[in-house]
């Protein structure tokens, strides 16, 4: 017994030695020193439980404090991108470094807002972890107006400095040279990984781009698209929120069980043909139970018409059923967007007055056309980054209320058409998704949480590569092993304390889950079947 007590000790001390060389190391870094005209804006050990806060944030960033997941060495820099441009990038080093690995985090919106629970996500786990504000702070656009080069660092350029600088001072921080460097991120943080993979093929070994906002130019402009659509809020068609619940209970009373089951969740929402007619009232019936004729032109404006340009071209798919409940507080509230709002007035139009309700056809047109810092992000080609074997996993919500789930598919099939490659070809390296039941990046009626994120979205499940769809990509990059599905879970409440409450394999595209027999909450009750 007391030989034990005795390497318990032993144990205890070797540990305590190396957390206060750690601590001692961490706090005589100087990457100042060695990233040009940087400036040094936070340098500290961090224990693992320590409640982070970042009073100098913007507060419209939502993200006052974030609880450390591991010992580390946190560091914060400035650093000039151009003579009136810089970035703010935070490097998260833990104390104990997995296989050499750096992880990049993305954003999300048009913000410059730094993912501070993805920092944590990632040290948790090992990685040398770097995220930054992509040039300007908060969720406006105000920064872009007459300022191209802040508009660079959004499109691009932020990330690019970001990795290059962590890869370096990881390196040096060490004491050894970096192994493989990831990606993750979802919507605009989706369009970041895809376009740091056309753009800069070497940056990455692994990318996890979920939701992207691929296609940028685009999906604003079809985003804006929904408020003259819509109409405003006070006009007399307009769909209020309380209504959009019957719509949905409709949706679901046509499209649920398509796939065999009653669960509240369109499996395959490309196989929902909704009838909006079917509500159209009737004489003598409750208004907040039916549509008016113009209120049905409107859903099938939403959901049976993509948007085509003057060239009659297609802008973007139209939006797929199952997302109006959040849709109703978003897209549909009857206000301009305000993300495509202050893409228009600061970026495309240089003026901060434009009235988002005058949006039409060739204002959509005028976006593709400006093409600011070439942030259409919607190659035809990924051959570079798969030539020095990169690996590129993307997936979307089957409910997605910002972005349509179909652009997922129009996306992959862009990619194949342009490669001229098969399915089987385009596996090798690049693998899609599809999430039956997730809202915009997380949430939703469906198996939502498989590690695409920090903070909920990997909380309760393994940190391995059939739950994990960040340990898959490391799995496929440094093992070979291409993921087959991704293996979804839903906690009762989406409250991990609780339980789980089923748990859905995710088929790669274009394989389509398919319910077979059985309990439809146990994943092995379902297949991935061909389309």
């Amino acid at each position: 017994m007391k030989l034990f007590f005795l390497n318990v000790l032993a144990i205890l001390l070797r540990y305590t030695n190396a957390s206060a060389s750690f601590q001692s190391r961490c706090l005589a870094f100087s990457p100042e020193s060695t990233i040009f005209n940087s400036t040094l804006t936070a340098r500290e050990y961090v224990t693992k439980g320590t409640n982070l806060t970042f009073p100098d944030n913007d507060k419209s960033c939502n993200q006052p404090f974030q609880v450390a997941a591991a010992n580390l060495c946190r560091i914060a820099l400035h650093v000039p991108t151009s003579n009136r441009s810089s970035i703010t990038m935070e490097l998260w080093l833990p104390e104990q470094w997995e296989s050499g690995r750096v992880l990049a985090a993305g954003n999300g919106g048009i913000d410059g807002c730094i993912a501070y629970d993805d920092l944590a996500y990632g040290t948790e786990h090992g990685f040398a972890t770097v995220a930054a504000n992509n040039g300007h702070n908060g969720t406006s656009g105000k920064a872009f107006l007459n300022n191209p080069d802040v508009i660079i660092d959004y499109a691009y350029r932020s990330l690019h400095t970001s990795i290059l600088q962590a890869k370096k001072l990881a390196s040096l921080f060490y004491g050894q040279k970096y192994q493989k460097s990831y990606y993750i991120g979802c919507s605009l943080g989706g369009r970041q990984g895809i376009g740091a993979a056309d753009r800069y093929p070497d940056d990455f070994d692994g990318i996890v781009a979920g939701s992207p906002a691929s296609d940028f130019n685009h999906l604003y402009a079809w985003r804006a698209s929904f408020y003259p659509i819509t109409g405003k809020n006070t006009s007399a068609d307009f769909i209020n929120a309380a209504k959009w619940v019957v719509i949905h209970d409709e949706v679901l009373r046509q499209c649920d069980t398509l796939d065999g089951v009653k669960d509240g969740i369109i499996e395959d929402p490309s196989l929902c043909h909704f009838r909006p007619e079917a509500l159209l009232c009737q004489s003598g019936q409750n208004t907040s139970q039916c549509l008016s004729s113009a209120q049905v032109e409107i859903l099938n404006r939403i959901y049976n018409s993509p948007l085509y340009g003057t060239d009659g071209k297609l802008i973007y798919p139209a939006m797929q059923p199952g997302n109006e409940l959040k849709a109703s507080t978003g897209l549909y509230n009857g206000l301009a967007w305000p993300l495509s709002q202050d893409w228009y007035r600061y970026v495309l139009l240089n003026d901060s007055t434009w009235d988002a309700s005058t949006f039409n056809i060739s204002t959509a047109m005028l976006a593709d056309q400006i093409n600011p810092s070439n942030i259409r992000t919607f190659p035809t080609t990924l051959a570079p980054f798969a030539s020095v074997g990169g690996k590129l996993i993307t997936f979307h919500g089957g409910q997605d209320q910002q972005i349509t789930s179909f652009q997922g598919a129009r996306f992959y099939n862009n990619l194949a058409r342009g490669m001229s490659v098969s399915s089987a070809s385009l596996d090798e390296f690049y693998r899609f998704f599809r999430i039956s039941g997730m809202f915009h990046c997380g949430s939703g009626p469906g198996a939502w949480v498989f590690g695409q994120a920090g903070a909920a979205s990997a909380a309760g499940i393994p940190f391995e590569a059939e739950n994990n769809v960040l340990a898959a990509i490391v799995d496929w990059v440094e093992k070979g092993k291409a993921p087959e599905g991704i293996l979804g879970t839903k906690f009762v409440d989406d409250t991990v304390a609780k339980g789980v409450s089923f748990q859905r394999r995710h088929c790669r595209y274009p394989f389509r889950n398919t319910y077979v027999s059985g309990d439809a909450k146990e994943p092995g009750n379902w297949q991935c079947r061909g389309v």
